[in-house]
């Protein structure tokens, strides 16, 4: 047999090839259907992984807050991106964590495209406290982990480290205006020491970029950013899956669309 690229004696099969393979043995013997479009089979079917963006856009909220880094998704938070958002997340289908990955991985791409060659750290926004353990994963750290790993596959020196924790008291932010998540978020994110004692072993000079699901206000990106800055580490850029339609002004983007997914 051969050996393959990831490292295993399994044929001439790549070793993720067989992990797609299992997913969908087991979607078709569990009854697992598509999250996009609900069709029996895959949780991302054929028809579906179509519609999805080729490539990401700048994602700017609207207002914007006061020194964010520049956000990149790549598409409207609805239609199928919403639905892997969700399904990955809120019902824990695991199947979802690699389309979103190439899709995180695009936002990141357009972020450092202009950015000189060097060392990429994507940084994760951490959930808040219990609340990966409720879920039974942590979603945003899988998929940002899946597309640093992606990248690596693309010859670039790109590492995933959760460098951000989340400290207790700021409350579910669903419902909540700017102004509202910007008080529930205020130091509500911090970096502690050995994080940034772990990230200078293994890096010196790195472009940092601040990984999440969906941009909305961007409040919790900027909260995350500032956490970053105030223990002297600069970020780069913000590279997200989708972004709220109404959170982006004309003047800054143009809005994007899950149905126009390629310019």
């Amino acid at each position: 047999m051969r050996r393959t690229d990831a490292g295993g004696d399994i044929g001439a099969v790549p070793r993720d090839t067989w992990g797609e393979i299992a997913d969908a043995a087991a979607d078709l013997l569990l009854g697992g259907a598509c999250a996009g479009c609900a069709r029996p089979g895959r949780v991302l079917c054929p028809d579906c992984a179509r519609t999805l963006p080729a490539a990401a856009r700048p994602a700017w909220p609207d207002p914007v807050p006061a020194g964010l880094a520049p956000p990149w998704a790549t598409g409207e938070y609805a239609g199928a991106l919403r639905a892997l958002v969700i399904g990955h997340k809120e019902r824990r289908l695991l199947g979802l964590r690699d389309p979103l990955a190439r899709l995180l991985l695009q936002s990141v791409r357009a972020a450092l495209a202009d950015a000189p060659p060097g060392p990429v750290v994507l940084v994760p926004v951490p959930s808040r406290p219990g609340v990966s353990r409720t879920r039974g994963h942590d979603p945003t750290g899988r998929i940002t982990s899946r597309a640093a790993r992606l990248l690596r596959r693309d010859g670039l020196d790109v590492l995933a480290m959760p460098l951000l924790r989340s400290r207790p008291g700021a409350v579910d932010q669903a419902g909540l205006g700017a102004v509202a998540r910007a008080a529930n978020l205020a130091g509500s994110m911090h970096c502690p020491t050995e994080q940034v004692r772990r990230l200078a072993a293994r890096r010196t000079h790195a472009h940092l970029v601040v990984c999440d699901d969906v941009v909305t206000t961007g409040v919790t990106l900027r909260e995350a950013q500032r956490a970053l800055e105030a223990v002297g580490l600069q970020v780069a850029a913000v590279a997200a899956v989708a972004a709220t339609r109404r959170r982006i002004p004309t003047g800054q983007a143009r809005p994007l669309s899950s149905a126009d997914p390629s310019d």
